[in-house]
């Protein structure tokens, strides 16, 4: 029966080394890391922490953010790791899976992390709305148009859409705009 660790953070910028030092006191016998935005639910990391426990096992993190912010993740996890006969922890709200009390208060606190990240959204939508309002947004630059030329020249070469795209380091959907316009 092994103590596991999850530790992430969304970006370079964040130190992760508070939530290792927390899994480690906590512990761990092993910590997965990674540096990947909560709302992406195919973290590397978290797909091989699940794969690696065992029935008995106990996952660990610091935080219930850590884990995932949408309600959906969070709950297919943990019922993944159920079915693995495996509990989960969250260190600083106490919260332990393997009792009823904390199956009811991981659906409530992982609807809560939902809510506010859907707060979050908002308010970014909104301070971009203004940002353009006040002439000071203009949005990320074209890329794939200004590459139109390039791609029409590789199609025509015979390349599949996928490998024009592929070497031009744009995305396949851009590749069939541009060919449809041309």
């Amino acid at each position: 029966m092994a103590v596991i660790g999850y530790a992430r953070t969304s970006t370079t910028d964040q130190n992760i080394e508070p939530q290792l030092e927390a899994l480690h006191a906590a512990g761990c016998d092993k910590v997965f890391s990674e540096q990947r935005s909560g709302v992406d639910s195919k973290r590397p990391e978290l797909a091989r922490m699940v794969d690696y426990c065992r029935e008995g096992d106990t996952i660990v993190c610091t935080k219930l953010d850590r884990i995932g912010r949408s309600t959906k993740d969070v709950l297919e996890l943990v019922t993944t790791l159920k079915a693995k006969r495996v509990s989960f922890k969250c260190l600083n709200i106490n919260l332990d899976t393997s009792t009823p009390t904390g199956k009811l208060m991981l659906t409530m606190l992982a609807a809560i992390a939902t809510f506010e990240r859907e707060l979050m959204l908002e308010r970014q939508k909104e301070g971009i709305q203004a940002a353009k309002e006040a002439g000071k947004y203009k949005g990320r630059k074209p890329t794939a148009r200004a590459k139109a030329d390039e791609v029409m020249a590789l199609l025509d070469q015979g390349m599949t859409k996928q490998a024009v795209a592929d070497r031009l380091g744009i995305g396949v959907a851009s590749v069939y705009r541009i060919a449809a316009s041309k």
